[in-house]
């Protein structure tokens, strides 16, 4: 689960393995390990990731089904004002228009 999980990260990211990897300052070879479940990061590498694109580990290891937006610092009703923009974009994503 990790490997797919770490190329979704990248390509929704719309970055190659080698920006993605000077992002964590590892190797084009790490990033290409790690997405053929050839290798897996150390746990320090895991918590790094985390930090930088804002994922839990769980969500990386295949535990969460599915990423999290870190909503910390704002009002509530911001984040109320959020998830109605998230539950928009799914629908048009979906084609589901009606309200």
């Amino acid at each position: 689960m990790f490997y797919e999980r770490i190329k979704e990260l990248r390509l929704s990211r719309k970055m190659s393995q080698v920006q993605f990897a000077f992002r964590l300052n590892v190797t084009k070879q790490s990033i290409s390990k790690w997405e053929n479940a050839e290798a897996m990061p150390t746990v320090e590498m895991l918590r790094k990731i985390c930090e930088k694109f804002q994922v839990s580990a769980d969500y990386l290891l295949g535990l969460e089904p599915q990423n999290y937006l870190d909503v910390s610092g704002l009002s509530m009703e911001e984040i109320v004002h959020l998830q109605y923009l998230i539950d928009d974009l799914k629908k048009f994503k979906t084609g589901d228009v009606s309200p």
